[in-house]
Parts: structure tokens; sequence; C-alpha cells
């Protein structure tokens, strides 16, 4: 193994992730340049319309595809929440959700993907929930106008004049309701009672409790999508946000796609943990710590800043190393969600990023946490990064866990992060 960070005599900092092998260098003098995005003066909303700005808002639900499914608040329950599947369209339309489970409309692998290839056919649910939902007048209308635009959307030469068949409404509707690339969607656009655009409802101003929700719903998504395709070897799960990262909406959303492949940086990784069985302790928060860099931590997770990282990162890792996601307890997920909801809030709303997930399908029985990386999108890639491999990382792990420690300290100041969470050099109250 490679030592993942090196100082040379000139400040120069090489990096290299323990985990890929990608090589990054960051250079003195560009540690401390700003992250947030240009400032400009915020621009008035009509707290009448906040929730209407984008199609992701509940104003505006019967734009995305038909929902599968929906967390709302529930004192009945428990904990204080409840999933509710199977609503008409006129049902989704008459009361919001604090999150939605829905079909992304355009996927990365399709179902004539998956049924072409590999002769994957719906499950029974899903066939009825596509017939339930066709059942009602709004359904009807509803499906056959995302008909209208997948089509549309496929042939340049569709008339959008001409009236669909009952045929293609049908045909179009499969995909609509048996889609192996979901979206989770958050209820809000803007905070609560925003008047102006710069108060955008990202990971990080959702409460603690509300963002283990979030992250709990999402791992679900993710073992629905292993449950219901055998064919599906793995389940990418990532969260874009803001435009500078790839994003469509400013609206937060997470994203669970199956492909029917692990990809070659988890075949890379499997491998070396088949040689290592220790590789994530040992060169993850382990190494992390020994070099200063834990930010953060919980009873069964562990937060720091990333080595070898194209873009100044975050990572979370969960302790636990011998179970999918789904099989994690309640309060392991906590934990998890507890310290990744602190990285958000610690970097900002106003910060361009990608939250990606790593984990262990179903198909490898070795010892791989949970582990997200937040990545900082705050440069371009540019000539010498493509030409060499090398990547020019402006901001060094050092730095990211000192701008993280100074954001942290105020948040858990004001009582923004959750009691579970100990910061770095911190003694836990609990």
């Amino acid at each position: 193994m490679i030592e993942p960070l090196t100082r040379l005599p000139d400040g120069t900092i090489k990096q290299v992730n323990p985990f890929t092998g990608t090589k990054v260098w960051t250079l003195p003098g560009r540690g401390r340049r700003p992250i947030d995005r240009a400032a400009r003066a915020p621009l008035p909303i009509d707290p009448a319309d906040a929730d209407r700005i984008c199609a992701f808002c509940p104003g505006r639900v019967l734009e995305t595809t038909p929902e599968i499914a929906r967390l709302v608040r529930d004192p009945a329950t428990p904990d204080g929440w409840r999933e509710v599947r199977g609503l008409t369209a006129e049902e989704v339309v008459a009361m919001p959700a604090e999150f939605r489970l829905l079909p992304n409309l355009f996927e990365i692998l399709s179902y004539d993907y998956w049924h072409l290839t590999h002769g994957w056919e719906p499950t029974v649910a899903m066939r009825a929930r596509q017939q339930a939902y066709l059942s009602t007048p709004a359904g009807r209308e509803h499906v056959g106008r995302l008909a209208r635009t997948r089509m549309d959307a496929r042939d340049a030469n569709s008339r959008a004049d001409k009236p669909l068949s009952e045929a293609d409404v049908e045909r179009e509707a499969v995909g609509l309701f048996a889609g192996n690339h979901l979206l989770v969607v958050a209820r809000r656009h803007y905070e609560p009672g925003a008047h102006v655009d710069s108060l955008l409802r990202g990971s990080g101003r959702l409460t603690p409790e509300e963002h283990w929700k979030y992250v709990e719903f999402t791992i679900s998504a993710m073992h629905g999508l292993y449950r219901d395709n055998e064919h599906a070897r793995y389940v990418s799960v990532f969260q874009n946000w803001l435009q500078a990262a790839g994003a469509s909406f400013d609206h937060l959303h997470k994203q669970v796609v199956a492909i029917d492949e692990l990809g070659a940086q988890l075949e890379r990784e499997a491998a070396q943990v088949a040689r290592d069985r220790d590789l994530y302790e040992r060169w993850g928060h382990t190494y992390a710590d020994s070099q200063g860099l834990v930010v953060a931590r919980t009873s069964t997770a562990v937060a720091f800043a990333g080595i070898g990282h194209r873009f100044p990162s975050l990572e979370v890792h969960s302790l636990v190393d011998d179970r999918c996601p789904w099989d994690l307890t309640v309060d392991q997920v906590r934990d998890f969600s507890d310290l990744l909801h602190a990285c958000h809030a610690a970097t900002g709303v106003d910060v361009p990023t990608n939250e990606e997930w790593h984990h262990r399908p179903p198909s490898l029985d070795l010892p791989m946490p949970l582990r997200a990386v937040l990545k900082w999108r705050v440069s371009t890639l540019a000539g010498f990064e493509g030409g060499t491999k090398i990547y020019v990382n402006t901001i060094s792990p050092w730095s990211v866990h000192e701008r993280t420690m100074g954001r942290l300290r105020m948040l858990a100041a004001d009582g923004e992060l959750s009691e579970r969470v100990q910061l770095s050099g911190t003694t836990s109250t609990r």
C-alpha cells in the first residue's frame, strides 16, 4: 500500500486514495480559497408560490412520475412517521408528503434494457399498482401525458397533435411502473416561510430526525431494487446538489439506480478486501485518525476529511462492515445519518456537492461497510488532469478538516446537530 499522504519540502501534498488509487496533488497557497458560490443579491419569492417552484415541489406532483411510496408524519405511530403506498393520482394531489419515492422519467437503464437484455418482467405488485393507478381519470390522464413526453423524447418526428392510442399508453405505462432508477424527493424547495431564493432546503437544513428518515427511506428503496430485480448486481445511490454538481433542480433528492454489473471500481475494491479484510478500517478511519483528520463520531460511525479525491471531500463510514445497509439496526442507520447530516450542515447549502454512497451488495460476502463520500464541487477539471490522470485538488484534507471543525463547533453550540454526534477533540456527554 502506497502511503496515502506525503508532504514535500515546498508544501505540496501528494495524495493517493487507498481504495481507488486516484492520485491528487494539493499545491501550497490555494488551500483557503472561498468555496461558496459567487455571492449575488437574493431574489424575492412569494411564499404563496414556494410549493410550485419546480417539478419536484408538492404543488406540481403530477409533473413527475406516478408515486411508488411516501413518508408522512403520523403522531399515532411509535416514531411519528408512516410509509404510505398505493395512492391514486387524486390522493397524491390531495395531501403533501415529507418524502416521496418515484421513478425517474428518463432512466439510466430503461425497462426495455432490463426486459430485452435479461428477460426481466415487472413484479405482480408493480402490475397491480399500474392497474390501480390507471383506473381513475386523473391517473389515466397523468400517465397519458408522461407517455407523450417519453415518446416525443425518443422520436424527433413524433406528432404532438396526434392522439395517443390505448396501446401507446399501455406500452409506456409499463416502464413508468417498473422502473429501476428511482428518486427519493424531499418535500420543500425552500425553508418554511422563506421570502428569498437563497434559503434553499438542502440536506444540512433538514433536522437530524428528518435526515434520518430520508436516509432510511433511501436504504429501503435500494433494498427494493435488489429484491425485485434478480439481475441487479449493484444499486448506485447518489445525490447531486445544485446545478454545478449535476442537479437538474435545486430541490433536494437522491437517486437510486440498479445496474447489471458491479462496476470496475467495486471489482477492484472487492479484490483488495479479499486480500486484506481490514482494508476499510486500516486505511479509512484509522489512518485518518492518525493524521488528525477525524471530525466527528457516533457510537457506530465516524466522519473524516477524505484523502485522494478529485474534489475536497468528507467521508462517513459505518463501523459495521459485516452486513448490507438494510440489515443495519435502527441505531446504526441513525448513527450514520446523523454524521452525514452534520457534514452537510458544516459544508453549507451554497456549496455544490455530490454525495456518493458505497456499500456491500448481496452477492459479495466481504467486510465492506456502508460509507458515503461528500464531495465539494468547487473546481473544474482541465487539460492537465485529463492528460496525466493526476488531479489538482485546491484544498488539502487538513484544510477540509479545519473548515469543517469550525462550522461543526458553531452548529453544535446552536443545537443544530444530533446529540449522538461527538465532535473530534471533545468528550461525549452521552
